[in-house]
């Protein structure tokens, strides 16, 4: 897996040093709109009111934290010559990306969404993924921001105002592809962690992606991702903690799935929390491995299973 770092931001702002890779709805009032700190919304999901079937954030709702930037996970920041949703662009992409959100290498960002901690967690990930450790997720999202009374805009946001000089600088090993992921199920000493649904896990519930196969990965263990928070907001490091090792035992390399990319990345940030270093999360996720044989040429590589798997 890729080196990471615990730098959480460098003293290089106004804003100083960031407490950790999760922050509180009390940090962000106090820091919101001071020079070098940027906010993206980084919500995803289908339009609508209401959760899509998936368990996405809410996008269309037209109320945003004061000056927050939309990052398009479902979008722009996806590359767009992938078979599947979400899969993490290159490097040049992101570049060209990031700096049209206005991002400078020296800036730092929170990441929010409309769910609480669900899409946000993507978002800090890949910034991590391209070398940006100026990054941190909003504990409980927007709706721990508006239950606060705090600010927030309402409708499309505005232009930005000057392109950003990102660079982006990928650290390899955080995002690993199908390969890396069977020969992790294969390793003694690695554990592979699914944050989907336990009925998608055990194939009793349908997936939301048409066409998928249904179950999972023979010798993953079942971990949603709520498990790890408590109404939208991320448990304490020691429940964590907790959480993980009843999953993965004394297994220190842990490696994360779900659906499409996006909610592995939520126990990506609570391995995080938790104490964990030298995680990784599978890009293609479910989204490729449960692909019908018609639609994957190395199907005999990505066996499926039902039923509960390990515990």
């Amino acid at each position: 897996m890729g080196e990471e770092t615990q730098a959480y931001g460098d003293g290089g702002t106004a804003v100083g040093v960031l407490p950790g890779p999760l922050v509180s709805t009390d940090w962000l009032a106090a820091h919101l709109g001071a020079p070098g700190l940027l906010v993206f919304d980084a919500s995803a999901g289908a339009p609508g009111p209401v959760l899509d079937a998936s368990g996405g954030a809410r996008r269309g709702s037209g109320t945003r934290i004061v000056g927050a930037r939309v990052f398009d996970i479902d979008g722009a920041l996806s590359d767009p010559t992938a078979k599947v949703p979400h899969t993490m662009p290159d490097a040049a992409r992101f570049t060209d990306g990031m700096r049209a959100l206005g991002l400078n290498d020296t800036d730092t960002v929170v990441v929010y969404d409309t769910a609480g901690i669900h899409s946000s967690a993507r978002a800090w990930w890949m910034l991590r993924a391209m070398g940006f450790d100026r990054a941190a997720v909003l504990d409980g999202g927007l709706p721990a921001w508006t239950a606060a009374g705090l600010p927030v805009d309402e409708g499309a946001p505005g232009p930005v105002p000057a392109r950003g000089d990102f660079t982006a600088r990928p650290r390899p090993g955080l995002l690993v592809d199908a390969g890396t992921v069977a020969e992790a199920l294969a390793d003694p000493d690695a554990a592979v962690l699914d944050a989907r649904t336990r009925g998608r896990f055990e194939g009793t519930e349908p997936e939301p992606r048409a066409g998928l196969r249904g179950g999972h990965m023979p010798g993953s263990v079942s971990l949603p991702f709520g498990r790890l928070q408590d109404e939208g907001r991320m448990l304490p490091p020691d429940e964590l903690r907790a959480a993980f090792a009843g999953a993965a035992g004394d297994r220190e390399r842990l490696y994360f799935s779900c659906g499409s990319g996006v909610t592995a990345c939520v126990l990506a940030l609570g391995a995080q929390l938790a104490g964990y270093r030298g995680t990784a999360v599978y890009d293609g996720s479910w989204s490729e491995w449960g692909l019908p044989a018609a639609d994957s040429a190395d199907e005999a590589d990505r066996p499926v299973v039902t039923g509960p798997g390990e515990r």
